[in-house]
């Protein structure tokens, strides 16, 4: 008897830097890693679209997002939870 394991979906937390698009948020996510060569530490960002059913989170919250079935031709993550509501300004 084989029981199928739970696939483990990744986890992202990046900032929300767009939701002008409906039920999608564009979420930044920066990463910090070393220069191979010169040691020092850099700052790579990627932006991912996430699915927002809800239109719950807006510009600047910090959000945590997790890796599902592609949903569109951009979007292969779903917004799971909200981190950091953004400051109001």
């Amino acid at each position: 008897m084989t029981e199928a394991k739970p696939a483990l979906k990744r986890t992202l937390v990046g900032k929300v830097v767009s939701d002008k698009r409906a039920k999608t948020v564009t979420v930044l996510v920066e990463r910090r890693v070393k220069h191979p060569i010169y040691d020092k530490i850099v700052i790579k960002s990627s932006k991912y679209h996430a699915h927002d059913e809800t239109g719950e989170y807006k510009l600047g919250d910090l959000i945590e997002i997790t890796e599902s079935r592609p949903i569109s031709k951009t979007k292969n993550w779903v917004a799971s939870r909200l981190v950091q509501k953004a400051a109001i300004v």
